[in-house]
């Protein structure tokens, strides 16, 4: 079991809060159930990363088909999310190649610490925390897939280990754009609005689902009823486990969720944006942006990062239908994306944007096509990388 801490008192008022109805076990229950209904076989353990943030600080891991010799994935989630949300997802990616997804440091099944208050420092923490994971792991490269503030996680990450990603793939990713003018952000908005706002500033983002206590699995379902559904097509009638795996996921110690309300500047922006920074990606890695159309993201950040990079190849999609989560929106969409972006980075030694109207070529074909047709159109040599030599050492479940 993870480390989780937990605030123990006799008052009635601090028992509401940590309800004996939310506990890791019940997590554990809501993610299984989930992750059953998966056609690929799939394993789970605790990787210790040792005292990164707190004193012996571990990361829930889930690994799907680690035997293929290809570029493994890695899967970094967003807020308050955990790795069971990338059920629809993962069997396309473990029908290509290896599939890794965490629950990060202070979300889901991971390690609870407690995070800096400070942007900067809490991002870096979060950020050590994966590539301390990444050395357990013995990973030499890999496509780095972040949704929301996974994707500024993984933008991030990349800037400070530029030699470790092969592909950074960037799904509505949060915290990328400037934040507005205050006096754009604040037009027509009613002063009842702005009362609310600045009573709830100094809580976390999802301190609601805390509050309600035991209905908190019923406040996700009411307000929320579009999450649960887009889960339909894998778990048809019992989609209530996502909203019980939701409230299961931010029920507990809010230590993630602390740390990015420290990263926050207003729920839609970061303090430290990441367009203000994208000079210290290395121009060689490859940047694919999936957009939900419907998303309240600003996507304009992903053409400014294309103008702004106009010799690196830089392919962004605008996913028509979907919103935020667009993973899920668009599922089948969305994974054919994501694994022609892995195909593409395979087959070709350096990626320009030349090699995008591949994407556009091929994006009919069969996934099983994909791979060996790029390969066929592509001039450059195929590469040959150190991955075919990771299956010789995996860590032993812990």
């Amino acid at each position: 079991m993870a480390d989780h801490e937990v605030v123990k008192s006799k008052s009635w008022f601090w028992g509401w809060f940590s309800w004996s109805g939310s506990s890791s076990t019940m997590l554990r229950a809501a993610e299984k159930k989930i992750l059953s209904c998966l056609k690929t076989a799939y394993r789970g353990w605790y990787v210790d990363i040792g005292p990164v943030v707190g004193t012996a600080d571990k990361i829930w891991t889930i690994s799907l088909n680690e035997e293929s010799p290809r570029t493994p994935i890695v899967l970094l989630h967003g807020l308050g999310a955990g790795v069971a949300l990338w059920c629809l997802n993962l069997d396309a990616f473990a029908s290509q190649r290896p599939v890794y997804a965490i629950d990060l440091l202070g979300f889901g099944r991971s390690s609870r610490p407690v995070f800096s208050s400070e942007a900067k420092e809490a991002e870096e923490q979060l950020v050590r925390s994966i590539e301390e994971w990444r050395r357990e792991m013995q990973l030499e490269k890999f496509v780095l897939l972040g949704h929301s503030m996974g994707g500024f996680l993984a933008a991030s990450y990349t800037m400070q280990y530029p030699e470790r990603v092969k592909h950074l793939i960037l799904a509505d990713p949060w915290g990328f754009p400037e934040r507005p003018s205050e006096v754009v952000a604040k037009a027509n908005v009613p002063l009842w609005v702005k009362a609310i706002a600045y009573v709830v500033q100094p809580l976390n983002p999802l301190w609601a689902v805390r509050v309600a206590g035991p209905f908190g699995q019923w406040l996700i379902e009411k307000t929320r009823p579009d999450i649960v559904k887009k889960f339909t097509p894998l778990l048809k009638d019992d989609t209530g486990i996502i909203s019980q795996y939701i409230h299961q996921c931010n029920a507990q110690t809010p230590s993630g969720e602390s740390a990015f309300r420290a990263m926050m500047q207003g729920f839609g922006w970061a303090k430290n944006p990441i367009v203000k920074r994208m000079d210290k990606l290395k121009s060689e890695i490859p940047i694919t942006l999936l957009y939900g159309s419907r998303s309240w993201v600003d996507n304009t950040a992903g053409e400014l990062i294309k103008q702004s990079r106009s010799s690196s190849y830089v392919n962004v999609q605008v996913i028509s239908g979907a919103g935020h989560h667009v993973y899920a929106d668009k599922s089948d969409i969305f994974n054919k994306h994501v694994l022609e972006a892995c195909a593409l980075t395979d087959s070709t030694q350096l990626l320009t944007n030349s090699n995008i109207n591949l994407i556009s070529k091929y994006s009919m074909e069969d996934d099983d096509d994909i791979l060996l047709k790029i390969k066929n159109d592509t001039s450059e040599p195929q590469r040959v990388d150190d991955e075919q030599e990771l299956n010789a050492q995996r860590p032993k479940s812990s």
